[in-house]
């Protein structure tokens, strides 16, 4: 089976580093929150272009405490997208705030910012905007909306390390940004882990507080915080990923060029669309198509693993029946979430297997035409 991501496949090649990088932790006595934490955050900072990173057990973590360090909570309304994974509205509930959905942009897939001030109450304090799939939302418009309002920015980056907008590094567009380590993203570890960026010094001391039971001083608590400190071994692995990224990021961009290149004359389906103002980064690459089901099928059958990304949109999801959508809400989201499917792209990704993937499809387009 070609799988649709590869983790472990992309950590091989650089296992022997790893191990070594692991063994120097276990020897170090020092096992959450050490050194390797601490230079991690430099580095993340560094890269981003920020003045401040603070790691985190985990991607919604990252969110959750970033919406609360703004003060963020009943009462509050945050925009965001409908069409993501569930943990970006949870974490809005999960501070006590509302999500009021936007419909995404039919093309990008990402939050359209042209119905943003439709949503906009007096109870909004912030937007949320969410990178879908490694491709950055429109954050130009966004952070127009954003200033002439007074509304704070959050992204949801945790899909898209290592892409940009404007020449801008994603993670550095907006207020505060949030990334996921979980091992199916560009930068990962072998396990779970997030950051936070921010060039707000105030709200990264806070979340610096919030992360460890609310305390700046140990044994003296200034609120009720969280436990969500990032542990040394994968501040480590990460560490180490951060010297590849670059060259793991392009060459799921190369893998994707030749998959707009070969699969551009098949009708049976809808290539992603890549927004020229900024750069996607190619965390999955969907395609759409009416005969999802039947393309998904046929695709097992040869061995080739897909995923449907995302199968309920969040204002369809029970957690949320309370708020009572309906079926034709948000048009556009449902629409995605009925056609799209991922095929494989990830870095350790051979020509061989991706020659296979676009044979199948090729098949596939041959066999609906009788």
């Amino acid at each position: 089976m070609i799988p649709i991501s590869n983790p472990r496949g992309q950590l091989e090649q650089i296992q022997t580093e790893i191990e070594q990088t692991i063994r120097t932790v276990i020897e170090s006595g020092s096992y959450v929150m050490g050194p390797h934490v601490e230079r991690l955050e430099q580095e993340f900072a560094k890269k981003i272009g920020v003045t401040e990173a603070i790691a985190v057990a985990n991607g919604t973590d990252a969110l959750v405490l970033t919406l609360q360090s703004y003060g963020i909570g009943s009462g509050d309304e945050v925009i965001t997208t409908p069409f993501s994974f569930f943990a970006t509205a949870e974490s809005i509930s999960r501070v006590g705030a509302t999500p009021v959905f936007v419909d995404v942009d039919p093309k990008t897939y990402t939050i359209n910012p042209q119905k943003i001030e439709d949503k906009l109450t007096p109870a909004t304090k912030a937007i949320m905007p969410v990178y879908l799939f490694g491709q950055p939302a429109a954050m130009d418009t966004i952070n127009q909306i954003a200033n002439y309002y007074g509304l704070i920015v959050v992204e949801d980056a945790c899909q898209a390390f290592g892409a940009t907008r404007g020449g801008q590094m994603v993670g550095s567009l907006g207020d505060a940004a949030c990334f996921s380590f979980f091992p199916t993203k560009n930068l990962s570890t072998i396990g779970d882990g997030g950051i936070i960026t921010t060039s707000d010094n105030k709200i990264a001391k806070r979340i610096r507080s919030l992360r460890v039971h609310g305390s700046s001083q140990k044994y003296f608590h200034d609120e009720i915080g969280f436990n969500s400190r990032l542990d040394e071994i994968h501040a480590a692995v990460i560490l180490v990923c951060l010297k590849y990224i670059n060259g793991w990021n392009n060459h799921r961009i190369e893998l994707a060029k030749k998959y707009y290149q070969t699969l551009a004359p098949l009708t049976c389906m809808k290539l992603p669309y890549a927004d020229k103002k900024g750069e996607h980064t190619y965390h999955l690459f969907c395609i759409a198509s009416y005969q999802r089901d039947k393309l998904k099928g046929f695709l097992d059958k040869q061995g080739i693993q897909t995923g449907v990304y995302y199968p309920c949109c969040i204002h369809l999801q029970r957690a949320y029946r309370e708020h009572g959508y309906q079926d034709g809400d948000y048009p556009i989201a449902e629409a995605l979430a009925n056609t799209l499917l991922a095929i494989p792209l990830f870095p350790s990704m051979t020509e061989l297997e991706q020659d296979s993937v676009v044979h199948a499809l090729e098949e596939f387009e041959v066999a609906q035409s009788w």
